[in-house]
């Protein structure tokens, strides 16, 4: 009996429901819970990079792109250890365990409390939790990149022979569960992160957002160890990739060595290895090679297709969530991408491609990537007109060189200001000019009057506003916002234009006490309604409320005639600053069509085309193959985001396309001269040959044994004499 067959008949038989082994459902629940945490956390990483630890886009994506691509380089390492040393089900453990360090340290280090030693909600020591939150990134990334080649093949390993329609059954609901992860922490996690937590200051709470994936990476641990002794564990049988590696690295030393025109040539480099290894292996690699040189475009589509979880999600930063009904968070329409695909999947297989075959179309497996290609390439293009059209409702800052200047009139009848401008500018009472003038001098000439005169002094490149008090006959410039308020808040500030002292406070906010003729600083609020409290010095209160929408500035003004009544709010004047954001969130949805539809007919395809042209013993070299695109893919975007340093995120858009269109006319060619084949037969060839071999050598070793010893005697004599 041999060591496989002893190992076979030791292997324990896992109690079974159903038809299906109780161990399967461990592990379908492993899996669901260790997807939440992924994409959960993945989700608000890049607004966690940007409001957090205060990176810029740039920086931020190009983070964001480093931490996926590294999720998909290890799971090559995690293959190579399951298979050559520990087995599945050590590597998914221990590696669990470091994946569920590396989200508790996550989860740590977006708790601003820990430096923030003067209490304002702005962490002392950035450093601390750059460190920290890197940290926890690379152990997760070692954590989900390792365990990701193990799980479904470990749950493969559950069944039997018999089972074969259990097994396909299985990977679809093992599927199934990966969805359902996704989909689910894509719409949880960006509501916790909305909410506001702290120890001595409220600010948005990471913590939560990072915290529950890590509870979640917990029970997955834990429900997988539970179901430990039901397990059926195969050991370690060496690694394919290993061999493959081996076997071409052979061929291509032999190769070197005996490159010199004296030595004949061989239809196939991959001959050379022909000293060493089997045919069958050569040819199992040969068939290998053609497909991953396929792949080499491949990168480029997802360079952009990973762009949903950062630039995508930072386009929609600077849009208006509110679908009436609900508000969407920037984060929350990545979800807009598993829905999509659990729609367009049996459309796409039970209508489309049945209807363009119908057509009488060869719409073959690399003509569908092809299409995909071109899909994902659009829907960057759709993306730049969306992106468009919010820069052109996004302020137009001052350049260095230059100066922004806004008048606010404190008095309550209308003044005439000139010399700041060649006409004549006419400011109401305690309101302000609609729109900011800019200026290239150091110093205007202001005049408000009879005798009211003064020279202003300008910042290069600031905002401000000049408040200008007719009883007082002074002129006062503030210094305003320099750029849009952050994550969809609000900026408000208050100007008091009582001769007294009024406070100004609302259930999140308290402006303080603000002096007469003086301004508060900036505070921010939410999207929605926001209810003021104004109590005067004498102790005279009144409340009126406000709605606001996402990402807008404004300067409230509190008159000297303010009636102290319910309406108090009809007497407060209101002046914009900067514009809320006008173009809808709902604008991104056909871009996310373009690229989910994109992604069925190119992902779904490519794993399907890969494995029917695969031998059956190597689909884990083209995993691992295809694997390694998705991670080159996202160091392209770092590059491209380092090195390109395009200033307007349109042009970045619509050069991504390019790119991509480019490739994509690069990959049309090959795959024109791409020729399909059947591995099954290539091999049965090869064995069949093996077989004829082996029986020649029985059939001689056969007639050999068959002749007597005496003619065997005669013939050594005859030998001996010859010599």
């Amino acid at each position: 009996m041999t060591d496989l067959e002893k190992r076979e008949k030791k292997k324990p038989k896992s109690k079974a429901v159903c038809g299906y082994p109780i161990s399967i459902f461990f592990i379908v629940v492993n899996e669901f819970c260790e997807r939440f945490s992924y994409y959960g956390m993945r989700a608000v990483l890049v607004l966690y990079f940007r409001y957090f630890l205060r990176w810029d886009d740039d920086t931020a994506t190009s983070i964001y792109h480093t931490f996926v691509a590294l999720c998909y380089l290890t799971p090559i390492m995690g293959a190579i250890v399951a298979d050559s040393w520990l087995g599945k089900f050590k590597t998914i453990v221990y590696l669990s365990i470091v994946y569920t360090i590396g989200q508790a340290v996550l989860a740590i280090s977006a708790i601003h409390d820990i430096t923030d030693e003067d209490k304002d909600g702005t962490p002392n020591n950035l450093t601390f939790h750059v460190a920290l939150s890197m940290t926890g990134l690379i152990l997760i990334a070692l954590g989900t990149g390792g365990i990701k080649p193990c799980v479904a093949a470990f749950g493969g390993d559950q069944f039997s022979d018999e089972q074969e329609k259990q097994r396909s059954t299985f990977f679809s609901i093992f599927y199934l569960s990966i969805n359902a992860g996704s989909l689910l922490s894509t719409v949880i996690t960006p509501i916790l992160r909305a909410q506001e937590c702290g120890i001595h200051t409220h600010q948005k709470c990471y913590p939560l957002a990072f915290g529950v994936p890590a509870a979640l990476m917990v029970v997955a641990l834990v429900v997988f160890i539970v179901g430990s002794k039901m397990y059926i564990k195969a050991a370690p049988k060496g690694n394919i990739m290993l061999e493959v590696s081996k076997c071409i690295g052979f061929a291509v030393k032999n190769r070197f060595r005996h490159r010199s025109d004296e030595y004949p040539k061989r239809e196939h480099w991959m001959d050379w290895a022909e000293e060493k290894y089997e045919k069958l292996l050569i040819a199992q690699v040969k068939m290998v090679l053609r497909v991953l040189f396929l792949y080499i475009p491949l990168p480029m589509f997802w360079a952009l297709f990973d762009q949903q979880g950062s630039r995508w999600t930072l386009q929609a930063t600077t849009m208006d969530g509110n679908f009436g009904v609900l508000i969407i968070q920037p984060d929350q329409m990545q979800t807009v991408n598993p829905i999509l695909i659990l729609v367009l999947v049996p459309i796409m297989d039970s209508a489309v491609y049945p209807l363009i075959k119908k057509c009488g179309l060869n719409f073959t497996p690399l003509r569908r990537m092809t299409v995909g290609m071109l899909l994902a390439g659009l829907a960057f293009v759709v993306a730049a007109l969306v992106q468009i059209e919010i820069d052109k409702t996004l302020p137009i800052f001052p350049s260095s060189s230059e100066s922004q200047l806004k008048f606010l009139n404190l008095g309550s009848s209308q003044l005439e200001i000139t010399g700041a401008t060649n006409a004549p500018l006419t400011v109401p009472p305690f309101q302000a000019n609609p729109e900011y003038l800019s200026f290239s001098e150091s110093e205007i000439q202001v005049s408000a009057g009879v005798g009211f005169n003064k020279t202003i002094t300008l910042e290069k490149g600031k905002r401000q506003t000049l408040l200008i008090n007719p009883a007082t006959k002074t002129m006062e410039a503030m210094n305003d916002l320099m750029a849009k308020p952050e994550q969809g808040d609000n900026g408000i500030r208050f100007v008091n234009g009582l001769d007294t002292m009024v406070n100004v406070t609302t259930a999140a906010v308290d402006f303080g006490v603000i002096a007469p003729s003086s301004v508060s600083n900036y505070s921010l609020l939410h999207e929605g309604k926001s209810t003021f409290t104004l109590t005067s010095e004498g102790g005279q209160t009144c409340q009126f409320s406000k709605t606001y929408k996402f990402g807008s500035s404004y300067t409230l003004v509190i008159p000297s005639d303010i009636q102290w009544t319910e309406n108090c709010g009809d007497t407060i004047k209101e002046s914009l600053d900067i514009k809320p954001n006008t173009i809808h969130m709902a604008w991104q949805i056909p871009q996310y069509f373009l690229i989910t539809a994109g992604e069925v007919v190119f992902s779904v395809t490519g794993l399907e085309f890969s494995y029917s042209q695969a031998p059956s013993n190597m689909k884990a070299v083209l995993q691992a193959g295809w694997l390694f695109t998705v991670a080159v893919g996202n160091i392209v975007v770092l590059i491209v985001a380092e090195a390109a340093q395009i200033p307007e995120q349109w042009a970045e858009y619509i050069l991504f396309a390019a790119l991509l269109i480019a490739v994509c006319v690069i990959f049309a060619v090959m795959a024109y001269f791409y020729t399909y084949v059947d591995p099954t037969e290539i091999e049965a060839q090869f064995q069949k040959d093996d077989s004829e071999t082996e029986k020649e050598k029985e059939k001689e070793k056969h007639e050999m044994d068959s002749i007597s010893p005496e003619k065997k005697e005669h013939d050594e004599d005859m030998k001996q004499t010859k010599i």
